[in-house]
């Protein structure tokens, strides 16, 4: 009975082993994964923003910036390995009830390390489709590591480094801070009117330059950023890199409201992820390795002395109770 009980324990030991390994070496794999039905809206306010308004043709400054960025999931593009995910923001100056820009763009990545992918799924940010995507898109890698990631730069178009500057505390969320932080770098140009710059020729043609500072604080379980900050601006210069018009300058941090409602999202996930890659390989595999110690003592102890060499048969009992007989006589 008791070798019976000691392969039965065993067997599950071996069992529970198996599916702790299988849990952390393949289902964290297979399940999870960045969702394909994402939908999150976003609100960042900016105060003392400045820009050029092409409605009024000239620049506003001392503006109160609202920007709505909007990410909903294409589920029909997406993969057990891809998701596609689109981001529709609208910036609107609220002191002087003006519209100042919108946008839109259109990501592919890989589920797990949120890394982009090229040439997918009619990606495009704003009327650009001739892309060449790499580096890290809406999301970090599941499992964050305190390292710099290359970033997907959306104004410049190409991936820029974020370096990892220590980790803060968000809405009870232990963060990792990433900073990315780009000089003033031309990447494109625009020809406009030279009175709109003090020029008196009828139109000249500026180089359009980009600096910004760019911080992601980040949830390392599942890569997913919980407060972001932009401190941007896009300025007009002319060859010498003087700054003829500024275009826009400000810093747009994340509401308190969208930073909760991100947090809120964040645990959530945070849940589910540790469930399957922490708690259920780590009790199973305790439970399998206690069952199977517990079930090899039993199949492997050996029995008492007394046990092994069994009852006496009956003439074995007669012959020992003589020899009591006689002992006695004597």
């Amino acid at each position: 009975m008791r070798r019976v009980i000691g392969l039965t324990a065993s067997g599950l030991g071996t069992f529970f082993v198996v599916v702790a390994l299988l849990m952390h070496f393949y289902v964290v794999g297979v399940a999870v994964k960045f969702p394909l039905n994402e939908y999150l809206v976003s609100t960042l306010v900016g105060h003392n923003v400045s820009y050029f308004s092409v409605a009024k043709l000239n620049e506003l400054s001392g503006v109160t910036m609202q920007v709505t960025a909007t990410v909903e999931g294409d589920v029909a593009a997406g993969t057990s390995t891809r998701a596609v995910w689109t981001e529709f923001s609208y910036a609107y100056d609220q002191t002087n009830g003006l519209i100042y820009q919108y946008s839109i763009q259109r990501l592919a990545f890989d589920r797990r390390t949120g890394v982009l992918i090229g040439n997918c799924c009619g990606d495009s940010i704003g009327t650009d489709t001739a892309l060449h995507l790499s580096g890290q898109g809406y999301v970090w890698p599941f499992n964050t590591q305190k390292r710099t990631y290359q970033v997907f730069d959306t104004t410049l178009l190409k991936p820029e480094p974020a370096t990892y500057q220590g980790t803060a505390t968000i809405d009870g969320i232990t963060t990792y801070k990433f900073v990315e932080q780009v000089p003033p770098t031309q990447y494109t140009t625009q020809t406009l009117p030279g009175s709109l710059v003090g020029e008196s020729q009828p139109s000249v043609t500026l180089g359009q330059y980009y600096q910004a500072t760019n911080t992601s604080w980040v949830d390392p379980v599942t890569g997913a950023p919980v407060e972001t900050e932009k401190n941007q601006q896009v300025t007009l210069r002319d060859s010498t890199g003087a700054v003829r018009l500024n275009l826009f300058s400000g810093d747009l941090k994340m509401t308190p409201a969208s930073i909760a409602a991100s947090a809120k999202m964040v645990k959530s996930d945070d849940t589910k992820a540790n469930l399957v890659i922490t708690t259920v390989p780590l009790i199973a595999g305790l439970l399998g390795i206690v069952l199977l110690a517990f079930g090899l003592v039993l199949v492997l102890r050996r029995r008492p002395e007394y046990e092994e060499e069994g009852p006496l048969d009956d003439d074995e009992e007669d012959m020992s109770s003589d020899d009591e007989a006689t002992q006695a006589a004597d």
